[in-house]
């Protein structure tokens, strides 16, 4: 099968011996079909929630800062981000360096950096540190005084599927774990718990097998996530 959102749903279909669809009457389908979708969403979100740190969910970021301009969101996709990896990349035409960015917290930068917001004077230099506002944007400073080149590496959560043709960022060597989730999620719409129960003990084994090839965990890595804290590592989910 395509491994793509028809091809996701369609295995679902073959599973429960439902007619399968085609890329001509799979957006306007209804009924059981709204559902099957509903369930391979349902199992692909239930796989990124249960890790934040999935590789294939990994993006950097590279970005032009404006001058005279400290704050700046987020990627809309952002879910973790890796303050660590910030960098002002090096630039022969502005004159300068790749140079590492420092995080600080927000009540550090509040105490000793927030006054360059409030003053007439243009950009200082080359940013050397970066905090994290409750609004979750990311303060630079001393503030840009040129457009330097800004980088920086975070983990996404991806969006619903949607189209017939859109793919999930889970690599296809797992789809077979996709489907087994959307399978608990369909018997549970159906109101059948007892092999919702089964399908979830194998679903939940396969994400175990997921993990254990693909997440390896190195202690340099500060990723926080996006919650709406004053700066520092967050301990809850926000979704």
């Amino acid at each position: 099968m395509a491994y793509d959102f028809l091809g996701l749903v369609n295995a679902v279909n073959r599973r429960l011996n439902e007619v399968e669809l085609s890329s001509a009457n799979f957006a306007t389908a209804t009924g059981f079909y709204s559902q099957a979708k509903d369930a391979v969403n349902a199992s692909i979100r239930y796989i990124n929630q249960s890790e934040y740190f999935w590789p294939f969910n990994h993006n950097t970021q590279e970005q032009n800062l404006v001058a005279n301009t400290t704050r700046y969101a987020f990627p809309t996709d952002a879910k973790v981000i890796n303050f660590n990896t910030f960098r002002i990349k090096e630039n022969s035409t502005l004159g300068n360096a790749t140079t590492r960015i420092t995080e600080i917290s927000y009540e550090d930068y509040l105490d000793r950096y927030v006054e360059q917001e409030y003053s007439s004077a243009t950009g200082s230099g080359v940013p050397t540190m970066v905090a994290q506002s409750p609004d979750l944007k990311f303060i630079l400073t001393p503030e840009p005084n040129k457009a330097y080149n800004l980088v920086f590496e975070y983990y996404a959560f991806p969006t619903d599927l949607a189209g017939a043709t859109d793919a999930p960022t889970i690599p296809e060597r797992f789809q077979h774990i996709i489907v087994d989730g959307a399978m608990h999620y369909g018997y549970l719409f159906r109101g059948n718990t007892q092999d919702a129960l089964v399908m979830k003990e194998k679903f939940d084994e396969g994400i175990k097998h997921m993990r254990s090839q693909l997440i390896n965990r190195t202690p340099y890595v500060r990723s926080y996530m996006l919650t709406g804290g004053t700066g520092g590592a967050s301990t809850g989910f926000n979704i």
